[in-house]
């Protein structure tokens, strides 16, 4: 960027995680120590660090989600432990790893702390942006740029509030407007704005801006059922500018259109997936643990363990093999994305809208299989497990909050076209 001269880039010497400071006086001692000193080479290596890392959320997650706090130090956490750069090209010290991987990362530190896991979701998703919707220079620039000073992305481009106006002023475009929601907001460090420019009824403009523009209004209005940590609350935007070179896709101000610009939404919908996944894979493996631990048998079910209860048995055995099913329909959408990803200029219209069914089959699944076991989970804990020490109940919250972002009815109304009618999805701000 070429604002780029606004940042300091972050001390890239070893880390040593051993603690977590956190803000208003809260603070939780980690008993896992993690040696971060490099960087992980192998896919398997970066699941690894990334379990490591929710071992550190997990601890004190139930505490975290009452306090309702901005999660700096969570950011930091995911910073250090160079899951943020994951995507990011090998030679400015990125782990240059697929999407199918960033997938599964998103999904194991949902397991620890859904909200943490969306932040991380959603930084995937607007970083690779401008590989979507710019041009060569701009994506590769951008990536340099988020790679070496390890930047947290957020966005304000909620499309069910009227589009930003994007005002043309000669070598800058200003934006103004208001979003409802923006994820990430007072953590990220860079943002993306999304605008219909100013006397056009349709010619959506994005850039990426730093959050410290004194433009920005954030509302601190976050206080919703679930995924608490996300800080997702309103923002006001006021003559935020930008470079016309930093407008994705555009040069000297004219559009330059791919079939792969579209295929933005797919990849963002499958981190929800992803996400659903986790939490309800965490909320199986706590469950399971509690059992294990300290649920008691039915006094008419003959066993004098828990775990030797047949009703239970059965109520696990039917989680283990919904997830499992999940889980084979995620990786299988992430693959063939990956191919997309892959080779961008092979894109075609009907493959696009082939893959949107998958990712939309996929979303439909994952949602409804997470709000099933988050909701029966008190069927195999027992009464004891509502005590709010337990913190069982935010699995269900998260998911509850995160699946109503976009109906799951109109995913299988899409589903039901193609079905039936042979019709692909038409690209939109959903699909």
């Amino acid at each position: 960027m070429r604002r780029g001269d606004r940042w300091v880039e972050h001390d890239q010497k070893p880390y040593l995680i051993s603690l977590i400071n956190m803000p208003d006086n809260r603070t939780t001692r980690n008993s896992i120590v993690h040696d971060w000193t490099s960087e992980p080479r192998t896919a398997e290596a970066w699941l690894d660090r990334a379990a490591e890392a929710a071992a550190i959320l997990a601890e004190d997650a139930i505490e975290r989600d009452r306090a309702n706090q901005i999660p700096h130090e969570e950011i930091q956490l995911l910073r250090d432990s160079g899951l943020l750069t994951l995507l990011g090209p090998a030679e400015y010290g990125g782990g240059e790893q697929t999407w199918s991987l960033a997938y599964k990362v998103v999904r194991e530190i949902a397991k620890a702390d859904g909200s943490i896991a969306q932040l991380l979701g959603y930084h995937y998703k607007w970083s690779h942006l401008p590989r979507h919707q710019g041009t060569t220079d701009q994506w590769e620039r951008l990536e340099r740029e988020s790679t070496v000073n390890r930047w947290l992305w957020g966005g304000a481009a909620n499309p069910r509030d009227a589009d930003l106006v994007a005002t043309d002023e000669g070598e800058y475009i200003s934006f103004s407007g208001f979003k409802s929601f923006s994820t990430g907001g007072r953590v990220a460090d860079v943002m993306v704005l999304e605008g219909v420019l100013d006397g056009f009824d349709d010619e959506h403009v994005f850039t990426v801006v730093p959050t410290d523009d004194d433009g920005f209004f954030h509302y601190g209005d976050w206080e919703n059922l679930g995924q608490r940590l996300t800080e997702s609350g309103s923002i006001e935007i006021k003559d935020v500018r930008a470079d016309w070179e930093d407008a994705l896709g555009w040069v000297d101000k004219v559009r330059q259109r791919r079939t792969y610009d579209t295929i933005t939404l797919p990849t963002q919908q499958l981190v929800f997936v992803n996400m659903y996944l986790g939490i309800a894979q965490g909320a199986v493996e706590a469950a399971a643990r509690y059992t294990n631990e300290r649920t008691r048998a039915w006094l008419f079910a003959d066993v004098d363990r828990a775990v030797d209860d047949p009703y239970i048995l059965q109520t696990y055995g039917q989680f283990a093999s919904d997830l499992a099913a999940v889980e084979a329909l995620a990786d299988k959408a992430g693959t063939e994305l990956e191919a997309i990803h892959a080779d961008p200029g092979a894109l075609t219209e009907r493959r696009r809208g082939e893959i949107a069914v998958l990712v939309a089959q996929a979303k439909v699944k994952a949602a409804q299989t997470s709000l099933d076991i988050t909701s029966r989970l008190y069927e195999v804990l027992g009464a004891r497990a509502t005590a709010n020490v337990y913190g069982f109940d935010r699995y269900w919250r998260n998911v509850r909050t995160h699946t109503l972002h976009d109906p799951v009815a109109y995913k299988l109304k899409e589903v039901g076209e193609y079905v039936l009618r042979g019709e692909i999805p038409e690209p939109s701000w959903y699909t």
